[in-house]
């Protein structure tokens, strides 16, 4: 093989595959990225045969062919590069690298041992908007929980039914939905692992349509050049829609910055040992926020509009910011249902996004 390409282009391009290598790989073929000179471009492939990211990118063929590269060797050569044109020559599993007045000699491995991607059959194709799914993966994906041993729940449930689609991520402490319109007749019901996602988020940018294809046991994410295909997660999730109540006993609306930084103040005395814990009394148009730990407590009082019965809960505070954080309206609605409920947040006239927490237990005297 040998080619002549961009610097800055080829170090983007090696930033985004490098998103689809594990560092608990036990097999030493996938810590490198796969070259390969295709239909006049060259293609970048990384995979932990979870997650496969291909991409292309535009070059000068001089020589068809194709090498398997040390992915952070390569990355961190290329990226050290001068930005000008860099000579890439492969003879005998040998890289000869050039860059104007620098030149680099690497080993490679033969492509012939590189994974291939799985055959998808019975797949099923529709376009969404790239910011509406950024967003819906930001206010979701935060929820899902990094416990291994409930690998159902490291994934985020995309349910379509009826052109909405529905983002869903908890982790048995909080739960994040948010709701889209989607072009799609067929209904869906799949889970997603949340690292994809995340991986997904860093590399998408706002222009065009995103393609998303599903088929049994694995998604494919196209943005044209790139392309990211993963394994679905298995398993029964649970049944969101039974979670959340649509009858409330108080309801509370409140500036959304205003009692995020409260909580955060009082966090800063809420110590992880002791769950993060905060104590909201909500009572006559206003939030008493408390913290209290050996070093000593906080008292944060916010105004609010309030209709129904006072009520005293507490809360991991990290929980509740988190929700609070991902949502962008100024103002948000807080339902309670009594102190041993879940609060269900919401942005005031926006019925696309919910979030759910649960409260700590605490005895009356605690509050």
């Amino acid at each position: 093989m040998r080619i002549q390409i961009n610097q800055s282009s080829l170090a983007n391009h090696i930033n985004i595959v490098q998103k689809g290598i594990s560092n608990r790989t036990t097999l030493q073929i996938l810590d490198g990225i796969l070259l390969e000179t295709v239909n006049g471009k060259l293609k970048l492939t990384a995979t932990d045969l979870e997650i496969r990211i291909e991409t292309y990118l535009e070059c000068d063929i001089i020589e068809e062919g194709s090498i398997v590269v040390n992915s952070r060797i390569f990355g961190d050569i290329i990226k050290k590069l001068p930005n000008s044109s860099i000579n890439i020559t492969v003879k005998d599993n040998n890289i000869n690298i050039t860059c104007e007045s620098s030149e680099f000699n690497i080993l490679g491995n033969s492509s012939y041992e590189y994974p291939e991607l799985p055959t998808i059959i019975n797949n099923s194709s529709f376009n969404i908007p790239k910011d509406l799914f950024k967003s819906a993966i930001r206010q979701t994906v935060f929820a899902t929980t990094q416990d291994e041993t409930r690998p159902i729940l490291t994934g985020v449930l995309l349910e379509i039914s009826n052109g909405i689609g529905s983002f869903v991520a908890l982790d048995g402490y909080r739960l994040a939905l948010r709701s889209i319109p989607l072009d799609s007749k067929e209904d869906v019901k799949i889970v997603i692992p949340g690292r994809v996602l995340g991986e997904l988020n860093k590399i998408l940018d706002d222009d065009e349509d995103l393609t998303i294809t599903t088929a049994p046991g694995h998604i494919i994410f196209n943005m044209g050049d790139t392309i990211v295909s993963s394994r679905l997660l298995e398993g029964q999730f649970l049944n969101y829609k039974d979670i959340i109540r649509k009858d409330h006993k108080t309801n509370v609306k409140v500036n959304r910055r205003e009692f995020q930084d409260s909580l955060e103040r009082a966090s800063l005395l809420a110590k992880e040992e002791k769950a993060n814990l905060v104590k909201l009394n909500v009572t006559d148009n206003q939030i008493i926020i408390k913290s209290n730990s050996e070093i000593g407590n906080v008292n944060e009082q916010i105004s609010s509009i309030q209709d129904g019965e006072n009520i005293n809960i507490a809360f991991n505070s990290k929980y509740v910011i988190d929700g609070i954080k991902a949502i962008d309206s100024e103002e948000i609605e807080l339902h309670f249902m009594g102190s041993l409920n879940p609060c269900i947040i919401t942005p005031v006239e926006d019925e696309n996004y919910t979030y759910l927490v649960l409260p700590v237990r605490l005895a009356q005297e605690d509050y």
